[in-house]
C-alpha cells in the first residue's frame, strides 16, 4: 500500500470529509489529517481519551516496523497496546476507528488474540477470526429501532427486498434505521466510491430516541452495546447480512428506482 503522506509529512490522500458516511469520524479525521506529526497526534487523542487495551497497556500507534518478526499483528496489539500503522489510509482509518469505536476495538482484539492463543498462527484463521476480521476491515453496524416496523425492515433487508425498503419504504428507514460503517477497509474504499460496494453488517437494536440523538452520543451507545454484544454471541461469517452502502437514503444521488434495480449490485435474495 502506498504512503499517503505529502512531502510535510501530512495525510493527503483526497478524503472528504464531508461524506455521510464519515460522519462520526470527520472531526478527528480533518485534525490528525492536518497535523504535521499524525502519528503523534494520534496518540495524544488516545492519550486524552484514556484508551486502554484489556490488559491495561495504553494503546498507542507505532510505526509497523515495531511489530516484531514472527509475533502475529493482533497479539501484539494484545500484549503492549501497540497498534502498528503504516503510513497509508487502511491503517490511518483503522487508527481513527480505534479512537471512535475503543470498545468495540478492543473486544475484537480480546477475541482475536483469544483466538491465537488457542489455535496458533497457521495458514487458516479458523471460523471465529475470521469472522472477527472481516467485522474489523468491512463492517457496518445497522443501527434499528426495536420495535415492529425495525424489525420488518430488517427482515426485508435480509431478504435483499432493496427496492422495498429504499424505495417504497424510504420514509420508515430513515425515520427508524441508521448505518454506521466500522470497518476500515470499506472507509478506504470508499474514498473513491464505486456503486459495488458492499459491507457486512450487524444489527444493532435501538431505543425510539437514539434517532434523534447527536453523533457522539450515538456513537457511544453502538460502541457499548456491539462491544456487549460481540463478547455474548458466536461469531461467525454466517451471522452477517451484505448491504450495498451506497443505497443507503442520501449517501448517493439518484437512488431511484433504476438504481435499485441493477441487479449485478442489489442481488436477489440467493435461495438454498
Amino acid at each position: 500500500m502506498e504512503s499517503c503522506l505529502n512531502q510535510s509529512g501530512q495525510i493527503d490522500a483526497g478524503v472528504d470529509w464531508s461524506a455521510p458516511w464519515l460522519a462520526g469520524l470527520r472531526d478527528a479525521g480533518r485534525q490528525v489529517a492536518a497535523a504535521h506529526d499524525w502519528r503523534e497526534a494520534l496518540n495524544r487523542r488516545a492519550e486524552l481519551a484514556g484508551l486502554k487495551n484489556q490488559h491495561g497497556h495504553a494503546i498507542r500507534f507505532v510505526a509497523q516496523q515495531e511489530l516484531p518478526p514472527g509475533l502475529s499483528y493482533e497479539a501484539y496489539i494484545n500484549d503492549t497496546g501497540r497498534v502498528p500503522t503504516r503510513e497509508n489510509l487502511h491503517d490511518f482509518f483503522n487508527a481513527l476507528v480505534w479512537l471512535t469505536y475503543a470498545r468495540l476495538k478492543i473486544q475484537l482484539n480480546t477475541l482475536q488474540a483469544a483466538q491465537i492463543a488457542r489455535l496458533g498462527i497457521g495458514k487458516s484463521r479458523g471460523p471465529s477470526r475470521d469472522a472477527a476480521t472481516l467485522f474489523d476491515e468491512n463492517a457496518a453496524i445497522l443501527a434499528v429501532t426495536a420495535n415492529d416496523t425495525g424489525q420488518a425492515l430488517v427482515t426485508l433487508l435480509q431478504h435483499h427486498q432493496w427496492n422495498e425498503v429504499f424505495v417504497r419504504q424510504r420514509a420508515q428507514f430513515m425515520a427508524h434505521a441508521e448505518v454506521v460503517l466500522f470497518g476500515h477497509a470499506i472507509m478506504e474504499k470508499l474514498v473513491q466510491p464505486y456503486k459495488a460496494i458492499t459491507a457486512h453488517t450487524l444489527v444493532c437494536w435501538v431505543d425510539a430516541d437514539f434517532h434523534e440523538l447527536d453523533t457522539d452520543e450515538k456513537i457511544a451507545i453502538l460502541d457499548a452495546k456491539m462491544a456487549l454484544q460481540l463478547a455474548s454471541c458466536e461469531l461467525q461469517t454466517g451471522i452477517f447480512s451484505p448491504l450495498p452502502v451506497l443505497g443507503v437514503p442520501g449517501w448517493w444521488p439518484e437512488q431511484n428506482p433504476q438504481f435499485y434495480a441493477d441487479a449485478s449490485v442489489f442481488r436477489p435474495e440467493r435461495l438454498r
